[in-house]
């Protein structure tokens, strides 16, 4: 297996891999999106709320917020030693208190602790008017996507399998297909249609200058091929801010390796014996 990224951040990574099977490649995705553990808010109290919103539909606004997550410094509530209570090793408090006439934002949550704060400050909670007033404890714990969408990382996550384009030998740069493509990846140069520079991993893989090709009455097959490499995916991957986007990645992998290695135990065990 090898993987190499063509742009990575704190929030964004887009990066191919190679050699592994579409299992793996979907595997991966599923484990990005719903095995890795994030805070989101589970319980709120509410002490005061006159605004327009009932308390249900401020609850859930809230349970939306990215949490920053330190996963060194808090684990799931069912692993913690306080046997789920709750307590500063597995639950995040905040508090916030706002009086109108003004838009309650993330930022008005105040947390017990500051490394686990909103992703963003100017996310909307409930419009204030005059002499409105929320007053509310919100608890926030671990847990992962499968439990809830509120605990998904991502923001967006999907792959592609990697594009091949094969331009035949009786191309006679007609531009049908290079008008066609709707990413403009396609070029005619030298009398023949190529693919421009660096762009070949834009391509959407709709064929729509397949059919072009064929519309145009060369022959019975398209001059211009699109396949794809089978054991070659690229990977785009966003973070909503309550871990980076590395992170996310990383503890994919681990997921997927213990549950291999789980796996292979489980059927030495039956099998008596050993796994090839």
């Amino acid at each position: 297996m090898d993987l190499s990224f063509s742009d990575l951040s704190e929030t964004e990574a887009r990066f191919i891999i190679s050699g592994v099977s579409i299992a793996y490649a979907n595997a991966l995705r599923r484990a990005m999106i719903g095995e890795v553990p994030t805070l989101a808010i589970e319980d709120v109290r509410i002490y005061d709320n006159t605004s327009a919103l009932f308390d249900e539909i401020l609850a859930h606004r809230m349970g939306l917020i990215p949490i920053m997550t330190d996963l060194s410094a808090y684990v799931p509530t069912e692993q913690c030693s306080c046997g789920g209570t709750g307590c500063s090793g597995c639950t995040a408090t905040f508090t916030l208190s706002v009086e109108g006439p003004r838009m309650v934002l993330s930022s008005d949550l105040i947390p017990q602790d500051p490394s686990a704060r909103p992703a963003y400050d100017n996310i909307p909670i409930v419009k204030l008017i005059q002499d409105q007033k929320l007053v509310l404890e919100a608890k926030a714990v671990v847990r992962t996507g499968k439990d809830h969408a509120k605990w998904q990382p991502t923001l967006a996550c999907g792959y592609k399998n990697y594009p091949v384009i094969t331009i035949g030998k009786n191309c006679d740069g007609c531009s049908m297909c290079v008008d066609e493509c709707p990413r403009q990846i396609l070029e005619v140069k030298g009398g023949k249609v190529r693919v421009v520079e660096g762009m070949l991993e834009s391509c959407s893989l709709c064929k729509l200058c397949e059919r072009a090709c064929l519309g145009s009455g060369i022959g019975e097959e398209p001059e211009i091929r699109i396949t794809t490499e089978p054991d070659r995916f690229i990977f785009v991957v966003e973070s909503d801010g309550s871990l980076p986007v590395k992170e996310i990645i990383t503890r994919s992998v681990l997921f997927i390796k213990d549950r291999a290695t789980e796996l292979e135990k489980q059927v030495i065990e039956v099998s008596g014996g050993t796994v090839a």
